[in-house]
């Protein structure tokens, strides 16, 4: 059933994959960038090889951005214990390979190859991994049949298998359950995660669940961010501050009309807004939208501050540090296609509020669930929730502290995992 798969999956599903991303292509800029980088992919790989020194070296494939961020902590880790290994780095997509091209842990950062056999094939030839680590569910089956090939050992960390997953449904079911068992170990974040991919019936890898290390990850950001000095003290002072992060324009519909009913009611309301893309037309749009209503000021002219009740962010990377400054938090996506970060404020230990479209959060689940983070499907439910965190501190740093314990509780899976993969090293 094996060989039945795999000429299944490169005489039909490959090329249709190829054609399709060819289409897509011509409408899709990002897209583009994609194909556009794997031009020369494995000569260039060829010369970057050369500059490993390791005879040991540790593969980390993400999909994107997001993904890579839950290896960060297990090769900083690595990095801290074992001097003697490279770290070879890729991704899929391409605003993952942009934002971490200049990672400065890893030896060697490159996309992976498009997943046919031969690009499999040379591509191990070339990085000669000894151990190789997917994050997630990035899992391209010819380079995992290779791996298996070449009995390389081949970890998932922080697995998860949704149970409306397409993977779970016959025939994909059976498909997976032939690549699953390529693997030597399914690191999952949940038990039941775990009881999911036994469901396969898989026979080769190690199921098991240790949590997940985004916890770990945001965890060591915040002690990172924490020495950052963005705000000035004084500008802060008797001040209740509400921090929105990542905020969409279906989020910003939501969240200004109830701020503005809050600031009309206590005047030390402070909103530093910080919209997901701050381009011109973004910040433009915004400050057209509170004018006469809310006075802001751009984060850049904060030397010029005059007692605004909005400070709106015009710089990137600068999120994670601003939430140390919140007594509660807004973390957008959540009225548009997916929530957010939400551990990025919980780990302060503060309120975390966010819109209906949060399922594709565990975290945000589980802090509603727990009574840290509060579910708003309109601007009259905001202001109402807001009133009622702005006006009673106990509330609030109850709610607080049940956030920073979901954080601190899962902090761990690092460690964990590192017990696996330094076995197989």
């Amino acid at each position: 059933m094996l060989k039945f798969w795999q000429l299944t999956y490169n005489f039909f599903f490959i090329p249709l994959f190829w054609l399709a991303i060819q289409i897509a292509a011509l409408f899709n800029p990002k897209i583009r960038r994609g194909i556009g980088g794997r031009r020369g992919l494995l000569k260039r790989l060829e010369a970057d090889v050369q500059k490993l020194k390791s005879k040991r070296r540790i593969w980390f494939h993400s999909s994107s951005m997001g993904e890579f961020e839950q290896a960060k902590p297990i090769i900083s880790a690595l990095r801290k214990r074992n001097a003697d290994v490279d770290i070879i780095v890729t991704f899929f997509s391409p605003s993952g390979y942009d934002h971490s091209k200049n990672y400065k842990l890893a030896d060697l950062i490159s996309y992976i190859p498009f997943d046919s056999r031969g690009n499999a094939t040379k591509f191990l030839d070339l990085i000669k991994p000894t151990v190789a680590v997917m994050v997630r569910y990035d899992v391209w089956p010819n380079h995992v049949w290779e791996l298996q090939r070449r009995n390389i050992p081949t970890f998932i960390a922080n697995a998860t298998l949704r149970k409306n997953s397409l993977r779970r449904v016959f025939p994909l079911s059976n498909f997976h359950r032939f690549v699953y068992d390529g693997l030597t170990s399914i690191l999952t974040v949940s038990e039941e995660d775990a009881d999911a991919f036994r469901g396969f019936g898989l026979n080769g890898p190690l199921i098991q669940s240790i949590g997940e290390t985004r916890y770990d990850q945001v965890s060591q950001r915040s002690e990172e961010a924490r020495k950052k000095h963005l705000i000035p003290p004084k500008l802060l002072r008797q001040r209740k501050v509400f921090v929105v992060g990542s905020s969409w324009e279906e989020d910003d519909a939501v969240v200004i009309p109830a701020f503005q009913a809050i600031s009309q009611k206590d005047h030390s309301a402070l909103m530093v807004f910080v919209p997901h893309e701050p381009t011109l037309d973004t910040l433009e749009r915004l400050e057209i939208s509170m004018n006469g209503r809310l006075r802001s000021i751009r984060f850049s002219d904060l030397n010029d501050y005059s007692n605004e009740n909005v400070i709106l962010v015009d710089s990137v990377g600068v999120l994670m540090a601003l939430y140390q400054y919140a007594d509660l938090a807004y973390v957008g996506g959540s009225f548009k296609q997916g929530i957010h970060n939400v551990l990025e404020p919980a780990v302060y230990g503060i309120p975390v509020l966010y819109g209906p479209k949060h399922e594709n959060s565990r975290e945000a689940l589980e802090l509603v669930r727990r009574g840290g983070g509060f579910v708003v499907k309109s601007s009259e439910e905001c202001f109402r929730i807001l009133k009622i965190l702005f006006d009673k501190p106990k509330t609030r740093n109850e709610s607080g502290e049940k956030s920073f314990r979901l954080v601190k509780e899962n902090v761990g899976a690092t460690a964990r995992f590192l017990k696996h993969l330094e076995k197989a090293l």
